[in-house]
């Protein structure tokens, strides 16, 4: 019989794989177990691994450059932003002038490395792994050569995202791991490095470091050799990460479709095999009139032996949030094409289990889909799977903020478990409705009851893998995603993802994951994270199923969130809906200096003379109105010219100013349509300064009716 070129590799892996099975659980002479680089890449690589309690037994923790001010919860200090440049300590060696990012005894393994940089030159500086206290380095290199070149392997274990960002601007990410049996210590040489935070210039470095911590196994120390050319174990686990190969097609699977026309308010349950089984894929895809309310207001429930463990939006659990958005990781797939959903996580179960679909919205729903299901091997280390799901609608996200922490940062709590289980990842779908960058927050994780989070973080795109919040989209990557960043800079929709293999966090009793809410600008946002964990059966998550969140509708423009309609004779800038600007930059501008209703205005700013600018609002009556503009005016404004639905105001408006103030201007009696209504903004005179522009500030618009005569 002739087979497919295809299929001969299939069972090439299948052969390689079960064969490392064999060698990933060696004991060495005193019967401890040995962890190898070897066993550590299988471990990656079998999703069957996260379904157990670990074992060898570990804990995680991590090394960052969080800012050292942070030292207490509650304290003015919390939410110190300065998370460069911040080292355990600087060291000469050899003449060398080296700062130390990560010194810890063991045995362990970094298992995750994350790094990006700034300043002139940056990057450039050499890394150093010294293991076992020797004072020669088992690694020296470039550091982005380290982390996403090819010094010690290739992507996706090591690789910096996303592609279509500019290189220097990018995360660089290293999956590979580095077990050491005695001690680990990793330094940055640098001549650029002028202070703690680079507060004063030179180059800032920003690091995120995961490690393990092994409380009784013996560890092979890492060697270079280990990344030859000729080590199979690393050949085949890079094709398992790149190829997402999902394994299913060589076990012994058993069907059960999940379809049909699921009416509002009603549900479609499916019982899945009796028995030690285990959840190996679910696939469902959703038809709607409106898909993205669907994608979120179609629930996903599943039971396992009688506990409810998985509560989440059909499209939030799949990685796409309400809008279909293509990604394909190690555990999720989005296929925008065929509209599939997909999930490989392993969800083991003794006696039972139930999946259920609800259907929260007000119309009809039709899901199709399958799971499917393989025997089990049930013992006291194997875990049911969960998710925890719950949005923050129209939350308000405080002032300005500085670096020392001001502003009014708050911390996000993402989910807290009570139990025995590991953490394996989380998402967070959110839409932003300003012109800043809404993810300067920190994560902060709390491992059985610590007083101070053994995770601290240096940012929200750090945390999931990318750097200086850029838009770009990637999904190129088996553990990290941005399915969507339109939202980053600008309002609009933002998803991000992390899976964790390696780095999945084991507790004992409790783990406390937070995420700072730290919006640079003050803003009102929709934030929605669901977290990914597995708990020995009886374990408890404080998220409970968030129905009214649920059902809220989707937001797909700012004006769904940030109402344009004028109210009590007055609608904000910042509340009125931004059509177009013919040149110059536009955003809302915070301060608590000026005034300002709400502390925000509308700035536009670097225009020239002819450049317009359009805002609408909505108007719930028609009618004649006094309309006036308040204003800031200050040295650099310029002159303008208004209209309103077409008709223009008489008078030239002066945006000068000796000093920055605020000053109310009529602009006279308009005829106002119920529903939309525009102002248009045209700039006539700019100002004699060194690029020969203009800025423009609009506070509100106040909206007086006439009496009827």
């Amino acid at each position: 019989m002739r087979r497919s070129l295809k299929s001969i590799y299939t069972l090439f892996l299948v052969g390689i794989c079960a064969l490392l099975s064999q060698c990933a659980s060696v004991k060495d002479s005193s019967g401890a177990s040995e962890v190898t680089f070897n066993s550590l890449l299988q471990e990656m690589a079998d999703r069957e691994s996260l379904a157990r309690y670990p074992s060898p037994a570990y804990t995680l923790a991590q090394f960052s450059s969080y800012d050292r001010a942070m030292q207490k919860p509650g304290d003015s200090t919390w939410f110190a932003n300065w998370d460069r440049s911040m080292f355990l300590r600087e060291e000469t060696t050899k003449g060398r002038q080296e700062y130390v990012l990560f010194d810890t005894t063991g045995p362990g393994a970094v298992v995750r490395f994350w790094m990006t940089f700034a300043g002139e030159d940056s990057g450039k500086g050499t890394l150093r792994f010294y293991l076992d206290g020797s004072e020669e380095p088992v690694i020296a290199a470039p550091a982005m050569d380290v982390l996403s070149g090819n010094v010690l392997t290739d992507g996706p274990l090591a690789t910096s995202v996303s592609d279509a960002t500019d290189y220097k601007m990018r995360g660089h990410n290293l999956y590979l791991p580095i077990p050491y049996a005695k001690s680990c210590k990793i330094t940055y040489e640098s001549q650029n490095i002028k202070d703690a935070g680079a507060k004063t210039g030179g180059e800032a470095v920003y690091y995120n470091i995961n490690y393990r911590t092994y409380q009784d196994a013996s560890v092979k120390t890492f060697t270079m050799a280990d990344v030859g050319a000729d080590n199979p174990v690393l050949k085949t686990v890079q094709e398992k990460l790149s190829s997402r190969y999902r394994g299913t097609d060589e076990l012994k699977t058993a069907s059960h479709p999940v379809s049909g026309e699921i009416k509002a308010g009603n549900s479609l349950a499916v019982s899945l095999a009796e028995g030690p089984h285990a959840v190996r894929q679910i696939k469902l895809k959703l038809e709607a009139d409106n898909l993205e309310q669907a994608l979120r207001s179609t629930v996903l429930e599943i039971s396992f032996d009688g506990e409810r463990t998985v509560w989440s939006p059909v499209g939030d659990f799949f990685g796409t949030g309400y809008q279909l958005r293509s990604s394909n990781t190690w555990y999720t797939k989005v296929d925008t094409v065929t509209g599939e959903l997909s999930a490989w996580w392993v969800m083991p179960f003794e006696k039972e289990a139930k999946l259920t679909v609800h259907n929260l919205t007000d119309a009809p729903v039709t899901v199709e889909g399958e799971v499917l299901t393989s025997p089990w091997k049930w013992d006291d280390r194997s875990m049911h799977f969960g998710a925890s799901w719950h949005q923050f609608t129209n939350l308000f996200t405080g002032e300005m903020k500085n670096n020392e922490g001001g502003g009014d940062p708050f911390d996000i709590n993402y989910v807290q478990l009570d139990g025995k289980g590991t953490y394996v990842g989380d998402a967070i779908t959110l839409f932003n409705t300003v012109y800043a960058w809404w993810g300067e927050g920190d994560e902060k994780v709390y491992v059985d009851g610590e007083n101070f989070p053994s995770h601290v973080g240096t940012g929200t795109e750090d945390y999931y893998g990318y750097a200086w919040c850029r838009p770009e989209r990637f999904s190129n990557h088996p553990f990290i995603a941005q399915p969507d960043g339109s939202g980053n800079f600008v309002p609009g929709y933002t998803m991000n993802m992390r899976f964790r293999g390696l780095d999945a966090i084991p507790f004992s009793n409790t783990l406390k994951f937070d995420m700072e809410m730290w919006h640079w600008t003050r803003a009102h946002i929709n934030f929605a994270p669901v977290s990914f964990y597995y708990m020995l059966p009886g374990g408890k998550t404080n998220i409970a199923p968030d129905v009214e969140n649920a059902k809220e509708p989707v937001v797909l423009k700012r004006s769904d969130l940030i109402s344009p309609v004028v109210a009590d004779g007055k609608i904000e800038g910042e509340q009125m809906i931004f059509e177009n600007a013919t040149g110059g930059n536009f955003r809302y501008q915070n301060t608590q200096k000026y005034g300002w209703s709400d502390n925000m205005q509308v700035f536009w700013h670097d225009t020239n003379v002819g450049d317009k600018l359009k805002l609408s609002f909505v108007s719930d009556k028609a009618g004649k109105f006094h309309v006036a503009a308040h204003l800031t005016k200050a040295p650099d404004y310029g002159k303008f010219k208004f209209s309103l639905n077409g008709k223009e105001v008489k008078n030239i408006v002066d945006g000068y100013s000796k000093e920055v103030k605020t000053e109310t201007v009529n602009l006279g009696r308009f005829a106002l349509q119920q529903g939309q209504n525009t102002l248009e903004v045209e700039v006539v005179q700019s100002r004699p300064n060194e690029k020969e522009t203009a800025f423009f500030g609009l506070d509100y618009l106040s909206v007086d009716q006439y009496p009827k005569l």
